[in-house]
């Protein structure tokens, strides 16, 4: 079996021999290390394993990669790391503290320390210093643990919002890059709005749900997530307010916030955001933008009904509020196909419209478009100039090619065929399993069931728990705060064997805590 290296995490010991950290944490002004490390005394050695370890330690040290103030490791996440006795650690950290290389801190572990009299070198910058004063704000811990843990032998993401490895089209990926040679004379950078045969490609794709753009008006991205930045950064001031759904994925993020955004939410109701509130917050938060996901919202999964769709449109355009429509899941309908975007009724330019290829075909190739008036695009092609100098030309033409020669049509009936099994599979699970522990909603496509537990549970520690068992979820006070009895469930990633497993191994986990409580 090959060895796979450990990620150490400082903190919560799971079940996959990793322990937990949230790299962005503080205490007393020392940040924790997070490092990957698949290094091992040597036991042929004649150098004792508490010497080779002191070595080893001192070199993450004098080599920058621990700099002064960080917090390293417990002795026991070491040894484990290591497949040492917790001795043998113990002993090689307490000759690096008699050395001066580290130091304990009451309330904050072990820590790197600046001695300048053991060492010739010249002290390095304050890097905890520069690390916390960075604009840009840090993911939520709880988030920066899920993408860690993510890639673990053998977790089941139970809460991934990604097409599974199971879905991937290796046959018409293999035909689709194998038709490039003939395309592709260059790999140099592309038009500030991306590549115009694939502009041509997208332009001719919405049009088959009614969206008139042509290319001019359409920007390639790196993702929608991309977009999202670049509309941050590119056409609203510091200070200025953007309305959106609550719950939201876009509460999950930093994006907005870091780039001096404010975010208000709206509530949702069984036909999509709340026009009575939208209409009053709109005047009352003096709102610059409205943020939507109408088709198979995430993380409720709701799709909005078309008349809710109209009213909308209707209430930013008197107000002249601009909006900006996520449409990422719209073909992944399952039962039938959604209303038609906003995008399509737009006749006066108010909506941005963002579509991409991540959810239903690869988020890998990174390809995601953004449709708008010809003067927002230029200034946020600008932007993305300055930022990547365009999106990699090779996926651009693969992302093209998928358009033009109708092999996506033919992927998205096979993966709404796979979602519909797996909607069933979980469903089915649920029934057996939390009949009697939660309430949900049957999507009608796209990714998640937005469950709530009745009554709810320590939500913390059910996620610690089910990462212990191998499980890892997606806590829903990443999209609202205040809905700590959620949890956003995905039956696109997990394996179909896994789904059942997964779902009953939870609800006992349920039932533990409540009893315990």
């Amino acid at each position: 079996m090959a060895s796979h290296p450990t990620t150490l995490f400082v903190g919560r010991h799971t079940s996959h021999g990793a322990e937990l950290v949230q790299g962005s944490a503080q205490r007393g002004g020392d940040r924790l290390v997070t490092f990957r490390s698949d290094w091992k005394p040597d036991r042929s050695s004649v150098v004792p394993l508490y010497r080779q370890i002191i070595n080893h330690l001192r070199e993450k040290i004098t080599s920058g990669e621990w700099p002064v103030g960080s917090r390293i490791p417990s002795q026991r996440v070491l040894a484990k790391a290591m497949g040492v006795n917790r001795s043998t650690v113990v002993t090689a950290i307490d000759e690096l503290i008699a050395e001066g290389w580290i130091e304990g801190k009451t309330g904050s572990g072990t820590v790197v320390v600046d001695n300048s009299w053991r060492t010739v070198s010249a002290l390095p910058p304050d890097w905890n210093q520069y690390v916390s004063s960075g604009l840009y704000r840090p993911n939520l811990p709880t988030i920066q643990e899920i993408n860690q843990a993510e890639f673990l032998p053998g977790m089941i993401r139970l809460g991934t919002g990604e097409l599974s490895p199971e879905l991937y089209p290796y046959e018409m990926m293999a035909d689709i890059l194998g038709r490039l040679p003939e395309r592709i004379h260059s790999l140099g950078y592309e038009e500030p709005k991306g590549l115009l045969f694939l502009r041509e490609q997208i332009s001719r794709y919405v049009a088959s749900f009614g969206i008139r753009a042509t290319p001019d008006s359409i920007l390639v991205v790196s993702g929608a997530l991309q977009a999202l930045q670049l509309i941050s950064l590119g056409i609203l001031q510091q200070g200025a307010t953007a309305l959106l759904e609550r719950p939201s994925y876009l509460y999950s993020l930093h994006l907005f916030q870091s780039a001096g955004i404010r975010l208000v939410g709206v509530p949702l109701d069984s036909q999509g955001i709340a026009v009575d509130r939208l209409a009053a917050d709109i005047k009352k938060q003096n709102a610059s933008l409205l943020y939507t996901i109408p088709s198979f919202h995430n993380p409720t999964g709701l799709v909005m009904s078309e008349e809710r769709r109209s009213d909308v449109l209707q209430i930013c355009e008197a107000e002249r509020l601009p909006i900006v429509e996520d449409d990422v899941y719209r073909e992944l309908w399952i039962d039938q196909p959604v209303p038609a975007p906003l995008k399509a009724r737009d006749r006066s330019g108010l909506v941005l419209y963002l579509g991409s290829l991540s959810k239903s075909l690869s988020p890998g190739l990174r390809i995601g478009w953004l449709i708008g008036p010809e003067p927002v695009m230029e200034r946020l092609a600008d932007i993305k100039m300055q930022t990547d100098y365009g999106s990699s030309s090779l996926s651009q033409w693969a992302a093209a090619e998928w358009l033009a020669t109708g092999f996506y049509q033919q992927h998205l009936e096979s993966i709404r065929s796979q979602l519909r099994r797996r909607r069933e599979i979980v469903l089915q699970a649920l029934q057996r399993c939390f009949s009697d522990l939660a309430e949900w909603t049957e999507p009608q496509g796209g990714f998640y069931i937005w469950m709530r537990l009745i009554p709810p549970v320590r939500m913390r520690d059910l996620f610690d728990k089910a990462r212990a068992a191998g499980i890892l979820l997606n806590p829903g006070s990443l999209y609202d705060r205040h809905a700590t009895d959620h949890l956003r469930l995905s039956y696109a990633y997990a394996k179909e064997s896994e789904l059942t497993e997964a779902i009953h191994t939870l609800s006992v986990l349920i039932r533990q805590q409540r009893s315990s409580q």
